[in-house]
């Protein structure tokens, strides 16, 4: 097993914690921020852009091979059991096999990009080419699909807004923390 701790990461910032059943395929495209736990059976095998504070929970799956992009700014997280789908086979076209020459399948391929303060309810799917507002959250076993709006809850399959979010302690703890 990898000891990720030490690992040859792109960027490793300060009080990044790793689980070791963790499972990073390509850790030299992984930059990491400062204050980041990567909990049990994560497995990740995108090239990611952390920034500070950031939690990903046991089991959340983030694939989309090495072209596959997801980014996720400060203050976010992906809870338990959650799939982020930065990368996937077209449905409508092609042979939906990853083992078949590209020339045979139609990959959709667009980055994950989580802004701040934004994050992810427990087994949930994110697919790809989504952009979460700043502060938006996606509720508990839900499916996202398309961009949200800024401090906005969202929940079901295909999530919709439910609710707005009150902005107003988050802003003050990061100004606090100095962000």
């Amino acid at each position: 097993m990898v000891d990720y701790n030490k690992g040859s990461f792109k960027k490793r910032g300060v009080d990044v914690r790793i689980n070791d059943s963790a499972e990073i395929i390509r850790p030299h495209l992984v930059e990491l921020g400062n204050h980041i736990a990567i909990d049990m059976c994560v497995y990740l095998s995108v090239g990611v852009k952390f920034g500070d504070y950031i939690h990903i929970a046991p089991h959340v799956c983030i694939i989309g091979g090495s072209e596959a992009t997801l980014i996720m700014e400060d203050f976010t997280g992906i809870a338990a059991g959650s799939k982020i789908i930065c990368a996937g086979d077209d449905y409508n076209v092609g042979i939906l096999c990853p083992l078949v020459p590209l020339k045979y399948r139609n990959v959709i391929n667009k980055p994950i990009i989580f802004k701040r303060f934004t994050c992810v309810g427990i087994n949930s799917v994110v697919m790809p080419g989504v952009t979460f507002a700043e502060g938006s959250v996606l509720g508990a076993n839900s499916l996202l699909t398309k961009d949200t709006e800024p401090w906005t809850i969202y929940v079901g399959s295909p999530a919709v807004a439910v609710k707005i979010r009150n902005s107003e302690l988050a802003l003050l703890g990061a100004k606090e923390l100095g962000y």
